[in-house]
């Protein structure tokens, strides 16, 4: 049986929040989220470690592309990147204890933890428990993916009653070129998810005809996606899938 709330399956979830960047709504924004939160969207977003250990709400590994700062994330206490405008916007870096207050359980929160070894390999934990202590007393709907296998196991052993789930594609090396091609090869076929007890699947839209996908669909195993941009790829995905993440337009 499925730990994942049903909230998770009824409504669109926004992609990083519900983000304009021509409106001076950025993603994983404090703005982005406020704009999920007034259409009424679940919220996808993704944390980063910040030096001190504090999970902090940010989707890349360094900071170039999304503030006028630059290097890793990982180099900085999170007092500093609370200070950190992101680009064309008013919004600072939050921290995932401050998006919480905000949020405040008016709509789920889908969590990605994003890799932080960069080879899809094993972790040391610090993200997971930085995020699951924060999360503990949290008592709006939750639940945390990752791209990395050893991170879901991690919260399974840490926190075996939150719901959890594995994000995966057919890793091209086009998207993914800087994991060994070998571990690209073993994630593709999705080894993983019985044995850290996933709840469901966040697969990407381009490769849901996958046969692995659709067994565990045959299963009853809940199928999310990502991401998608248009009307007519959430009309083509929803034939899998039982939900979607999407950016860019009204879901």
């Amino acid at each position: 049986m499925t730990r994942l709330s049903s909230a998770f399956l009824t409504r669109p979830i926004a992609h990083r929040g519900y983000h304009n960047k021509a409106e001076g709504v950025v993603e994983n924004s404090p703005s982005a989220f406020a704009a999920a939160i007034a259409a009424g969207y679940p919220i996808e977003l993704d944390l980063q470690l910040s030096r001190d250990g504090v999970a902090m709400v940010f989707h890349d590994d360094a900071l170039d592309r999304l503030t006028n700062e630059s290097g890793p994330v990982r180099s900085r206490d999170a007092y500093v990147l609370e200070a950190i405008e992101l680009k064309g916007s008013s919004d600072r870096i939050p921290t995932l204890s401050y998006v919480l207050e905000v949020v405040g359980g008016q709509v789920p929160l889908l969590i990605e933890l994003k890799d932080q070894h960069g080879q899809m390999g094993k972790t040391d934990g610090v993200l997971e428990r930085a995020a699951l202590a924060v999360l503990d007393d949290y008592s709006g709907a939750f639940a945390l993916m990752s791209f990395n296998p050893h991170m879901v196991a991690q919260v399974a052993e840490i926190a075996p009653d939150v719901p959890r789930g594995l994000i995966s594609s057919a890793w091209r090396k086009i998207d993914e070129a800087h994991v060994p091609v070998d571990r690209r090869a073993e994630l593709a076929a999705i080894p993983d998810f019985e044995r850290i007890g996933a709840d469901f699947l966040s697969h990407d839209h381009t490769n849901l005809d996958s046969p692995r996908v659709e067994q565990l669909k045959a299963r009853g195993v809940p199928i999310l996606c990502w991401t998608i941009r248009t009307a007519q790829q959430e009309h083509v995905a929803r034939k899998v899938a039982d939900n979607i993440t999407f950016e860019g337009y009204a879901a």
